[in-house]
C-alpha cells in the first residue's frame, strides 16, 4: 500500500492512488501517455486541494535542474520543479535577478506559477507574469511549447492554469540586471493610517508588506527599498531598533535582514531567508485578492470581526499587486490589494472564521487564492473571472479526455 503523502503543512492527506518520481522527461512522457488521470505536484505548499487527484501524482523533483539563461533576450529557462531560492542563487551569480519574489522563496516555480502566487509591490504583477515561455507535456505524452510572443492571446491562459492543460516541464522567465535592496520596519504603525493613506504607503518601497493581528488597530510596516529607485517618503509609526520576524513574539533569526542594511535582492524581498528551509508548518492560510480602490472598506469590513478573527491568528498580512492579463490570475485585470491570513492549525475553529471573512469580503469583488482554504462555493470564485469560459474552452482543448482534471477543476469548470 502507498503510504499517504501529505501537503507542507501535513493538514491535507493527497487522495492519489500512486505517486511517480520519473528521472527523465522520456520517462515522464511515457507515464503520462500510459496513465488515464495524472496531475503534476509541486512542492506542495498548497492548502487546498488544487493539486489533489484520486488518479495519480507526478513529482519532476528528480528530472534534471538545469538553468538556461540568455542574456541577449534578458531570460532563463528554468526546470519547472526548481525552487525560487535555488533559481535566485544561480541568477544573482551570474549578475541577473526577478523582478520579484515571494515571501516564501522555497516554493517551486511550476506550482508558484500555476496558482498566481505573488510578492508586494505597487509596480509588481504576480509570478506568474514573468513568464514568457511553457514547455508541457500533454495526454498523449506528446511535448508542447508555447511563448508569449507567437501564442498570444492563448498564452494568457495557459500560464495560472491550476495543473488542467498538462505537466510543465520547463518555463522561461523575464530577467533583468542584479540589484540591491535595503529592508527597514516600522513598528506601531494604526491601521486607520494604513486604510486612509493606501497609496502612500504601499509605494514608500519597492515592495511593501503590513503584518497585523487586526484586533489592536495597529500593525507592522515591511519597507523593501529597492537602492536604485526612490520611494513616496512615507514613514509612519516608529522605526524598528532590533529586526523582529512578522509574527511578533517569534524569533528573527529566520527573518531576512532589516535595520536597512542593503543587500543583494533574494536576500530581501522574501521574509524569510532562502537558505533556511522551513519545516512543516503548524498553520493554515487563506488569501484575498481585491480591487485596489476597495482596499479601506475591506479594512473596515475585517476589522469588524476582529474579535473572531484575531483569536485565531497567528498574523495577518496586506500587500498589493499590479494587475496582469493572465486570465485565471487572481488579479486579472485590475491592480488589486490582498488580504492574507495565517491561522492556527485548527480547521474546525478557523472554518467559521474564513466563512465569516469571506460574507464581508466577496461582496466587494474578492478572489479566493487558488492554493488557500475558502468557504465559498466554487461556482461563485470562478464567477469573479471574465475568461473562465474561454479558460474552459482551452482546458478541453489541451485534453479533450480529460486526463488532467481532478475535483478541484470539475467544481470550477461544472459545465466543460
Amino acid at each position: 500500500m502507498m503510504r499517504k503523502l501529505s501537503n507542507w503543512a501535513d493538514s491535507l492527506t493527497y487522495g492519489a492512488r500512486q505517486v511517480h518520481e520519473p528521472h527523465t522527461l522520456d520517462e515522464l512522457r511515457s507515464l503520462v501517455a500510459a496513465t488515464d488521470r495524472i496531475r503534476p505536484l509541486g512542492s506542495g505548499h498548497s492548502f487546498s486541494g488544487v493539486a489533489d487527484t484520486t488518479g495519480d501524482l507526478v513529482r519532476l523533483d528528480r528530472l534534471p535542474q538545469s538553468v538556461v539563461m540568455d542574456t541577449q533576450n534578458r531570460t532563463v529557462t528554468v526546470a519547472a520543479s526548481m525552487r525560487y531560492a535555488e533559481l535566485a542563487q544561480h541568477l544573482h551569480g551570474a549578475g541577473h535577478a526577478l523582478g520579484n519574489m515571494a515571501s516564501l522563496p522555497h516554493t517551486s516555480v511550476a506550482g508558484s506559477v500555476a496558482t498566481g502566487t505573488h510578492g508586494s509591490g505597487d509596480t509588481q504583477r504576480c509570478l506568474a507574469a514573468a513568464v514568457r515561455g511553457l514547455e508541457l507535456v500533454g495526454p498523449e505524452g506528446d511535448l508542447i511549447e508555447l511563448r508569449r510572443d507567437t501564442h498570444g492571446d492563448e498564452f494568457a491562459g495557459a500560464v495560472v492554469a491550476l495543473g488542467a492543460l498538462g505537466v510543465v516541464t520547463r518555463l522561461t522567465l523575464d530577467i533583468e540586471p542584479a540589484y540591491e535592496v535595503a529592508q527597514w520596519v516600522r513598528l506601531d504603525v494604526p491601521l486607520d493610517e494604513v486604510a486612509e493613506n493606501v497609496d502612500a504607503v504601499f509605494s514608500a518601497a519597492y515592495s511593501v508588506s503590513l503584518f497585523t493581528d487586526w484586533r489592536s488597530g495597529q500593525g507592522a510596516v515591511w519597507l523593501k527599498h529597492r537602492t536604485d529607485r526612490p520611494g513616496s517618503g512615507w514613514t509612519g509609526g516608529r522605526p524598528a531598533t532590533r529586526s523582529v520576524h512578522p509574527v511578533p513574539g517569534v524569533d528573527p533569526e529566520s527573518s531576512t535582514e532589516q535595520l536597512g542594511v542593503p543587500g543583494p535582492w533574494y536576500q530581501r524581498l522574501p521574509h524569510f531567508r532562502p537558505e533556511l528551509i522551513p519545516g512543516a508548518g503548524a498553520e493554515l492560510q487563506s488569501e484575498y485578492f481585491l480591487p485596489r480602490e476597495r482596499a479601506a472598506t475591506a479594512f473596515a469590513a475585517i476589522r469588524s470581526v476582529a474579535n473572531q478573527v484575531a483569536p485565531m491568528l497567528h498574523i495577518a498580512e496586506v500587500r498589493t499587486v499590479r494587475g496582469d492579463d493572465l486570465w485565471l490570475s487572481s488579479a486579472y485585470g485590475r491592480d488589486t490589494v490582498t488580504f492574507h491570513f495565517t491561522w492556527h492549525k485548527d480547521l474546525p475553529a478557523v472554518r467559521p472564521v474564513i466563512a465569516a471573512v469571506e460574507e464581508l469580503l466577496m461582496p466587494l469583488g474578492a478572489r479566493p487564492h487558488w492554493a488557500k482554504l475558502t468557504e465559498t462555493p466554487a461556482v461563485r470564485i470562478i464567477a469573479g473571472y471574465p475568461r473562465a469560459t474561454d479558460f474552459a474552452r482551452l482546458a478541453v482543448k489541451h485534453d479533450p479526455d480529460a486526463k488532467f482534471r481532478s475535483a478541484f477543476i470539475d467544481q470550477l469548470f461544472v459545465n466543460s
